[in-house]
């Protein structure tokens, strides 16, 4: 399956240390008529949030900010190409370059096993799971990570109405780091894993990937 994407990159006079959750903020604030930034429903009739695979996913990547957008959701990033400042959180950043990037890319499994790497914490864990995950010994643990990566996937490949009739292996070698949404303390995961699946790079898997959590790069 051929996917249609978009990514901006926006070059600031400085590093950016703010969180995505702010740069998402901020944009959301900038276009509050557009459901595909905020990912909240406009429908007067209708309160709370669109639950699918985001089609616009915010990034801070080693200081740089990044706005991704799949499919319908170019259009949107398009939209947000003329942003000349970020104010996050008060900390007022001017962008001195923006890099456009459009391009089909292919997603769905594929016949190798592909290699990816984690650029942001892997949010895999729910409370129930992570229950689950703290009884468990190191292989027992290995194996619940490999079952929900797999979940992720499919979770994924569903809102993009992409039909998976084969079966999907993926093994993990992560490490624990403490990380935080919305200020909780939270439990992700960084390192590597393989996967019998095409996915973009700077995708993300997992919870909150709009906020940057999970993205992901072919290694």
């Amino acid at each position: 399956m051929q996917i249609n994407i978009s990514r901006i990159i926006f070059k600031t006079d400085f590093k950016v240390t703010d969180s995505p959750s702010s740069l998402r903020g901020f944009i959301a604030n900038l276009f509050p008529d557009n459901p595909l930034l905020h990912h909240h429903l406009n429908n007067p009739d209708k309160k709370g949030f669109v639950y699918t695979y985001p089609k616009i996913q915010y990034k801070i990547i080693d200081g740089i900010p990044m706005v991704l957008g799949i499919e319908e959701a170019k259009e949107a990033v398009k939209t947000i190409s003329n942003i000349d400042h970020l104010d996050l959180k008060g900390k007022k950043y001017s962008v001195v370059d923006k890099n456009l990037i459009e391009q089909d890319t292919d997603f769905g499994v594929s016949e190798d096993m592909l290699s990816y790497k984690f650029l942001t914490p892997w949010l895999a864990l729910d409370e129930e799971s992570y229950k689950r995950y703290k009884r468990r010994n190191e292989d027992e643990r290995k194996k619940q990570l490999e079952s929900i990566l797999i979940g992720n996937i499919i979770s994924m490949a569903k809102g993009l109405e992409y039909v998976i009739t084969d079966r999907i292996s993926a093994t993990v070698d992560v490490h624990e780091v403490q990380t935080s949404l919305k200020g909780t303390p939270m439990l992700g995961f960084l390192g590597a894993f393989s996967v019998n699946f095409e996915i973009p790079d700077y995708w993300g898997i997992g919870k909150s990937v709009s906020r940057g959590f999970g993205t992901i790069k072919r290694s």
